[in-house]
């Protein structure tokens, strides 16, 4: 009936005629229209869901595309692709299709691109003209496509949803009188040019959103939002709502453009739209891409990484700490760095993964209530949330966000990065803070910044953030870093930090010190993985009929391969597992590539693992953070006599100035020069002679007995005259570096820079966790061969290799004494050799 009295036709009956005044006149066949869904208060807009009218080839309009070259561009002729016969039955209809519409034509273009097909999820094939040669000779159109997370904002208080899907989308744009030959297709059935705009053009985007934001500019964030395509009518009550529908409606008709009712969603409390679930009060993620993150199989490539990440990152403000899960899987997209699987890029895909199941619901932000943002740093990541108190008063997020710190941001004093996450904070969610109607209270668990407005001396840098701070009206409000879990969950994940980093801030719970829990677990896998490996069955079975032609080097011991003792790893993950367990575990101690391979080739062997272990080694994130360049030596050592056994020579000296840690804020390093065994006692502060003296006795003396010669620096305590009675009862002699010139010393200082290193590659996001660390950097280093005896500390000591957990011990030690003496007298032969 509305449409009756629009437009008033006369009927004649006498000449069975109806005349209307109106010029537009649509005569429809029924079966010409898509109208299942629309409700029946739309039937006068059965044109603008018309199947036949939106095929029809549209009218030249200021909107055309345009085609603009850049001055010497050079379109080659595309080639052909050969094509599958179903393949070539699709390009026929497609042809046979688009020719009767007369969106293409025959085209004589001396360039054209080359076509090729992909396959949709319904499993029809879908044509793609390749037109990356034209696009990259393409003057880009800069026009603007709207910030998603702005469209989504604009209906905040919306009760009801209508979501309109255009049909045909870039084909009701025409090609610029002239332009058609630029966008000319090679196929086999001839050379042929659109007259309707393509899917593949770099500017089609720009250019339909300039047309589609012109058609409703009065519309739009009124009650109608745009993003090319889908245009999403939001309304408070139904009665507005639907004269917002015919608003639109009457605005697509008028510009000759169609909707698909079947993708066209009418009268909703809730729609989907541009992958978010959304209603007037609050935003979700789309059920359906959870789902589809769910069965997303592991990565194997870095394009499957680029494409999960480019997923990912479309939900990233859903996600706390999404800068940092994504970090390992970021790394593995560095152009000179070879794509490895590990453990950390795995963890980082579940966590991800897990990530999407959360029920992350974020409210819309209302200008009416108060904004609360908490805001927290670390040493190498900021995180911010922005919260509203929703009617029952619970705090709800509007958003969360975090990213890295830059290598100079790191430098920043914590005062500073704590103030830095606030102004991150202001300038993500500026269009909402800014000007806002109540005071913005700021959560941050650095009280100093409750005197951030009142600070009188800053410098130049704070001074310019204090000028940006100006624009906002807030107060800092200090809570305890208990209360303030959100955003300090966002800046705190030393997991999963970057090799950028100037620190490293990877730390292993205290609880896993002294225990690694699957070693024994990795070493039964590597059986169990031979049992599967078709080489491994191939060898043995050979090994079994006597075959030692070509396998000598092999044996079968109790249906394990082995060669000289090393258990063969077969091929796979497995191999990069054994090398993490032999490198980045506490056990390991993160040592160079020299120690890496020894320590590994102990126990297992693969063909060219010393190349995977280099590698692995070459590109460990935590190595190159933590380890200075070793340079050539400042000085020539000074000669020292060569030790006839263990513990005869040792040499000491302090690592102080250490962060408290249990009380403890220095570290006694004792290094034997002959086998290169080292201990590290915790001391609480640098101790005088007597107390040094109590502490000798504790650990060296019950240990090893009293040496022979003591070397050490001229501290104090080494020099008194306590310290050297205490010797001449004992009967050692004292060797002191001269002032300024430690080189006499030089082993200490090795070691005590390799415990440093070690150190730093554990604890320093827990500093005042180091002395919990020291019994485990202590076996590391002493397991660990040393380059000039090409023995560990240990060996050469107790004349056996110790066990670490990684593997059963493989050690076979003598029970004849003499035997046993025999075999020690030969190492520390060797190590003298070496000395």
């Amino acid at each position: 009936m509305d449409w009756l009295t629009l437009v008033n036709p006369q009927v004649d009956w006498v000449t069975r005629t109806i005349a209307f005044k109106r010029q537009e006149c649509f005569a429809l066949n029924p079966s010409q229209l898509d109208m299942e869904g629309v409700p029946g208060e739309y039937g006068e807009f059965q044109d603008v869901f018309c199947k036949k009218e939106a095929d029809k080839l549209p009218p030249h309009r200021p909107y055309d595309c345009a085609i603009r070259l850049v001055d010497g561009a050079k379109l080659p002729a595309g080639r052909l692709y050969a094509l599958t016969v179903p393949e070539r039955q699709a390009l026929r209809e497609f042809l046979d299709e688009n020719l009767a519409k007369g969106f293409i034509r025959p085209s004589s273009s001396p360039t054209a691109a080359p076509v090729f097909f992909v396959a949709k999820k319904t499993g029809e094939l879908r044509l793609v003209c390749d037109y990356r040669v034209l696009n990259k000779h393409t003057i880009r159109d800069r026009y603007p496509l709207p910030l998603i997370s702005e469209l989504l904002s604009r209906v905040q208080g919306a009760k009801i949803f209508t979501k309109l899907d255009l049909r045909g989308a870039y084909n009701l744009i025409r090609i610029r009188e002239g332009d058609e030959w630029k966008t000319a297709f090679n196929t086999c059935f001839g050379c042929h040019e659109f007259r309707v705009m393509p899917f593949g053009l770099c500017n089609a985007p720009a250019v339909f959103q300039r047309f589609i934001n012109d058609v409703f500019r009065d519309l739009i964030d009124q009650f109608v939002v745009v993003y090319l395509d889908d245009i999403l009518i939001f309304s408070k009550d139904e009665k507005e709502h639907r004269q917002h529908v015919k608003q639109v409606l009457h605005r697509l008709r008028a510009n000759g453009l169609f909707a698909k009712a079947s993708k066209c969603v009418f009268h909703v409390p809730e729609v989907e739209f541009l992958g978010h679930v959304v209603s007037g009060k609050e935003l979700k993620m789309d059920p359906h891409k959870v789902d589809a993150v769910n069965s997303w199989q592991e990565l194997k490539t870095k394009k499957d990484v680029q494409r999960f990440l480019g997923f990912a990152n479309y939900y990233r403000e859903f996600i706390p700490n999404f800068a940092k899960l994504t970090v390992p899987l970021m790394q593995l997209l560095r152009k000179k760095q070879p794509f490895v699987w590990g453990r950390e890029a795995h963890d980082a895909f579940l966590q991800l993964k897990s990530s999407f199941q959360a029920d992350n619901i974020l409210i819309h932000p209302d200008v009416d209530k108060p904004f609360i943002v908490e805001a927290d740093a670390s040493s190498y990541a900021l995180g911010t949330v922005l919260s509203q108190r929703d009617s029952s008063g619970t705090l709800r997020p509007c958003g969360f966000y975090s990213r890295q710190l830059t290598p100079f941001e790191q430098n920043y004093t914590i005062w500073e990065k704590e103030l830095l996450a606030i102004k991150v904070a202001f300038e993500v969610w500026r269009h909402w803070l800014e000007g806002a109607r109540h005071q913005i209270v700021v959560r941050s668990d650095h009280k100093n910044l409750e005197h951030l407005q009142t600070a009188k001396k800053l410098n130049q840098r704070q001074i310019r953030w204090a000028l940006f701070f100006s624009r906002f009206n807030f107060k800092v409000q200090f809570v305890e870093g208990k209360a303030n879990l959100r955003a300090d969950a966002l800046s705190r994940k030393p997991k999963f930090k970057t090799s950028e980093q100037v620190v490293c801030q990877t730390i292993l719970p205290t609880a896993s010190l002294c225990v690694v829990e699957n070693e024994m677990g990795l070493h039964a896998q590597i059986l169990e993985a031979q049992k599967e490996d078709n080489w491994t069955q191939e060898q043995l079975m050979l090994l079994s009929v006597g075959n030692r032609t070509m396998l000598l080097h092999l044996q079968d011991q109790d249906g394990v391969l082995v060669r000289n003792g090393q258990v063969y790893v077969p091929v796979g993950a497995l191999r990069l597992e054994v090398i993490r367990a032999h490198h980045d575990e506490p056990m390991a101690g993160h040592f160079g590539r020299f120690k890496t391979v020894q320590l590994i080739t102990r126990n297992y062997w693969w063909p060219k693992m010393r190349q995977d272990i280099l590698r692995f080694c070459d590109s460990c994130a935590v190595c190159q953070q933590s380890k200075t360049p070793v340079g050539r030596p400042r000085g020539l050592l000074s000669s020292l006599p060569v030790p006839e056994r263990p513990w005869q020579i040792i040499s000491m000296d302090f690592i102080s100035d250490l962060p408290k840690s249990g009380g403890y804020t220095c570290i006694w390093v004792v290094v034997d020069l002959f086998s290169k065994m080292a201990h590290f006692i915790p001391c609480s502060t640098i101790p005088a002679a007597p107390t040094l003296a109590l502490l000798f006795t504790k650990h060296i003396y019950r240990l090893h007995g009293a040496p022979e010669v003591i070397i050490s620096d001229r501290a104090p305590q080494f020099v008194s005259r306590f310290w050297r009675h205490f010797h001449e009862c004992l009967g050692t002699k004292l060797n002191v570096s001269s002032a300024f010139h430690p080189q006499t010393d030089g082993q200490s200082e090795r070691v005590n820079g390799l415990l440093e290193q070690y150190l730093r590659c554990f604890c320093l996001d827990q500093p005042t966790a180091w002395v919990k660390w020291l019994s485990v950097a202590e076996f590391a280093y002493n397991n660990a061969v040393h380059t000039s005896s090409q023995h560990t500390p240990f060996e050469l000591t107790y004349g056996f290799h110790p066990r670490g957990g990684v593997a059963p011990s493989t050690n076979v030690v003598s029970s004849d004494p003499v035997y046993r003496s025999s075999e020690m007298a030969a190492l520390h032969d060797v190590a003298r050799r070496f000395y």
